[in-house]
């Protein structure tokens, strides 16, 4: 059995004594609302869909400062209302806003609007030069509003390039100038993504790189990028 739908069997709380001596008609509502929990909770694949917010989830950015970040190259990273992280570019380099902390295995949750032109990542077991925007590791999560390419599919920054991509039929998932909810998800060397509820990427890495490393949010070189990021939570599921 699948570890993510084992998890989420244990969570659903057993019938009681007291349940059990209830009317049919009770045991019929029970069990109806059994089956929406455990629908509601898979996608039509049958694969868990991304959990809400809990416990076991932490705000990874808290809506107010940039604690627990920190800024790489010249570009422009301010907090706004609401909650708002906004990304511009400034220069023709590349600009990233990098964790303080390290993540081997984790899911993240996260909402992003591309409102200018440019393209932007998720990346993830990071690491840079001293002082420079040039990576020596690590791998991304793609952001791509522009030419609808690939958003969803991962690529490696250890010089491989493209690594996997969705779907042809869902390069017109991601939505520009609007809001989109981005769930990705990192164990040992499998790599999975959804984008706006739909599944995008379930890649298993035969060359993976670097096992560990930082977090870090992207605007592409050119000067054109323009991203903003909301309600961003992860669940660290490390081991180390």
């Amino acid at each position: 059995m699948d570890t993510s739908n084992a998890e989420f069997l244990k969570s659903v709380p057993p019938v009681n004594a007291e349940a059990k001596r209830s009317s049919f008609k009770s045991f019929i509502a029970c069990l109806f609302a059994m089956v929406l929990i455990v629908a509601s909770s898979t996608d039509l694949t049958g694969q868990q869909k991304p959990k809400v917010p809990g416990n076991d989830w932490i705000q990874l950015f808290n809506g107010s400062d940039l604690t627990g970040w920190t800024k790489i190259g010249a570009e422009s990273w301010t907090v706004e209302g609401d909650g708002l992280l906004h990304g511009r570019g400034l220069t023709k380099a590349y600009g990233y806003l990098e964790t303080e902390k390290d993540y081997k295995d984790f899911q993240l949750s996260l909402r992003f609007k591309c409102v200018g032109d440019g393209n932007s990542g998720v990346f993830f077991h990071t690491g840079f030069k001293p002082n420079s925007v040039d990576t020596t590791q690590g791998m991304q999560f793609e952001i791509d509003c522009t030419m609808m390419h690939h958003t969803g599919g991962v690529y490696g920054e250890d010089g491989r390039g493209w690594v996997v991509w969705p779907s042809p039929e869902n390069e017109g998932v991601v939505r520009k100038g609007e809001w989109n909810d981005y769930f990705v998800e990192v164990i040992g060397n499998r790599y999975r993504s959804r984008l706006n509820g739909v599944p995008m990427v379930d890649f298993t890495d035969p060359k993976p790189s670097a096992p560990d490393g930082k977090i870090a949010l992207q605007l592409h070189a050119g000067g054109a990028g323009n991203m903003q990021f909301k309600d961003i939570w992860i669940r660290d599921l490390s081991t180390r």
